[in-house]
């Protein structure tokens, strides 16, 4: 059944910085935790996380989709987190459908990585959601990646909550170790990113054919940038972004957070 317009989910992008996120309580975490309840219950979620890359588009079908630990070198805590959501099968074939002719292969192998669970764990702590992983196609340019997340507009009218996880600065090779003081050239960028956003530039954020060095400094390989893109295509037109998490961690990681649509309550959402 389709929930009514004025009742449509909002879209988020969530900066998700190190797994450690999962076990840990702070000011990011926090903005989470208060997001999920500002949400209410979706119906379902579609995510997208900027650890799930492929060549071809494709979503877990599965019933269970397994928690992946696809990380090393952390604390034995957070290999033994688990968060079990069901899947949905229906709605994975459903969303086949709804993105043909784009070839999209039900996926029962990958599951939800730390890039999905590491922030529902925050958001919807009772895992009672179902949960889908849309895979990044890498092989796409960006403007592929925006596109395909206007064509997944009519899922948040089906109370379809649309998640995207990455960073939008993410340099690993210049982190610095335990300072909270971000580079120039990550501030550069990533102001120059939250005013595409203020404006409501959409199409900006894809053309990464003008990028400068602050731009490729921030953003040395694509996947975690690329996230951020679904959601702007997923906003209508009229909605405002609203940061909902912001700052630098260890110098180049951006934890910018920011949904579109919060303005409208859900139907099912908790008072």
């Amino acid at each position: 059944m389709t929930i009514p317009t004025d009742s449509a989910m909002p879209v988020v992008f969530i900066g998700h910085g190190s797994p450690m996120n999962a076990l840990e309580d702070n000011v990011h975490t926090r903005a989470w935790q208060a997001l999920g309840t500002r949400i209410g219950k979706p119906r379902a979620i579609l995510a997208v996380s900027a650890h799930w890359t492929t060549r071809g588009t494709a979503v877990t079908a599965m019933a269970a989709p397994p928690t992946i630990h696809d990380f090393g070198g952390f604390p034995q805590a957070l290999f033994d987190m688990q968060y079990p959501a069901p899947g949905d099968p229906l709605l994975a074939a459903r969303l086949r459908d709804m993105l043909a002719p784009l070839d999209v292969r039900l996926d029962h192998e990958w599951g939800l990585d730390h890039g999905t669970w590491s922030v529902l764990v925050k958001m919807f702590p009772q895992a009672d959601v179902p949960v889908l992983q849309l895979s990044l196609d890498i092989t796409q340019a960006p403007a592929f990646h925006l596109e395909l997340g206007r064509r997944l507009r009519p899922l948040r009218e089906q109370g379809v909550l649309i998640v995207a996880t990455g960073n939008v600065v993410h340099n690993l090779r210049t982190l610095r170790w335990g300072s909270q003081a971000g580079y120039d050239w990550a501030a550069r960028f990533d102001a120059r990113i939250r005013e595409h956003l203020r404006k409501g530039e959409v199409d900006a954020l894809a053309d990464t054919s003008r990028w400068d060095d602050d731009a490729r400094r921030s953003v040395p390989t694509i996947e975690h940038y690329l996230p951020l893109l679904y959601i702007a295509g997923a906003r209508h037109e009229d909605e405002a972004f609203e940061i909902v998490a912001d700052g630098l961690e260890m110098g180049s990681i951006s934890m910018l957070s920011v949904a579109a649509g919060l303005d409208v309550a859900p139907a099912n959402a908790k008072p």
